[in-house]
């Protein structure tokens, strides 16, 4: 198929929200090169999967609302860079994406102050399990806004690793995100496209970064050995790095061509780029 029938069979089976898409705009093609770019190039690929220009300043409004972005203006126009916290937010998330690693240092978190069910909460959409009403435990990278009066165990097996898995059985929430991986392999692995044009591939490429992104930002991380056998993310992850490298060439020069920041255009590739690029090829081979 085309790539523009590819993007409207994506579009059909799962409608995005403008705000997340967005993010997903932001964390793929515009954070590896500077995070900041032209509104009018947000309005142009979200336009192409369907996304309206009210819908785009209505959800630009709200990032910039929750500390996400900065707006400014240069002439008539209007650009937004991402603040200095999210970008530390953006790096973590592009880790878990691009490179998450082999993770071995468990963390047990031990929370305390007014806001525990809130931070309970907020650290189990990022991969921890809870043990007890206070404690959880995870291998994630620790989120920046952690709540500053957790006290953080760092620990490693030192016997009884043949019973991880049931430990982690017991604790971890893992079969819905199975089914999540599932779903995306189902979803990416019967999409065949021919030759397609740089607007196509940046498209395809951000709605797969997108779709992925949901996914991998709740995976725990969890070592081989608390896995079951039948783990679809290992599939999952070499199909989304097949598929990322196939549509990077034409994608990144589409945004070389179109991205513009207030200095000018944004660069094609930057070390940022290709340590990505890179990276996925140790997961495609």
């Amino acid at each position: 198929m085309s790539g523009e029938k590819a993007v409207l069979a994506l579009l059909d089976e799962k409608p995005i929200r403008a705000a997340s898409f967005i993010v997903t705009v932001y964390g793929d093609a515009v954070e590896p090169r500077g995070g900041i770019v032209w509104i009018g190039n947000l309005i142009d690929v979200c336009g192409a999967v369907g996304i309206s220009e009210t819908l785009v300043r209505t959800a630009v409004s709200r990032l910039v609302r929750g500390g996400q972005l900065v707006g400014e203006r240069s002439g008539k126009r209007s650009f937004y860079t991402l603040t200095p916290a999210a970008r530390v937010e953006f790096s973590l998330a592009a880790r878990q994406l691009f490179s998450p690693g082999d993770q071995d240092r468990w963390r047990f978190i031990c929370l305390t102050g007014e806001s525990v069910e809130d931070e309970i909460r907020h650290l189990e959409r990022h991969g921890y399990a809870r043990l007890t009403g206070d404690t959880l435990v995870g291998l994630r990278p620790l989120p920046p806004t952690l709540n500053d009066n957790a006290l953080v165990f760092d620990a490693s097996i030192s016997e009884g690793e043949t019973f991880l898995g049931k430990f982690a059985a017991d604790r971890f929430t893992l079969a819905p995100l199975a089914e999540s991986y599932r779903a995306f392999i189902n979803r990416y692995s019967k999409l065949t496209t021919g030759p397609i044009t740089g607007s196509d591939a940046l498209s395809l490429r951000l709605l797969l970064v997108h779709d992925f992104r949901s996914i991998v930002l709740r995976d725990p991380n969890l070592p081989r050995a608390a896995l079951p056998g039948d783990w679809p993310g290992t599939q999952a992850r070499r199909l989304f790095s097949e598929r990322y490298l196939d549509w990077s060439v034409a994608a990144d020069r589409q945004i070389g061509r179109v991205f513009v920041n207030e200095s000018g255009p944004l660069s094609r590739e930057t070390p940022a780029t290709t340590a990505r690029e890179n990276q996925l090829q140790t997961y495609s081979a």
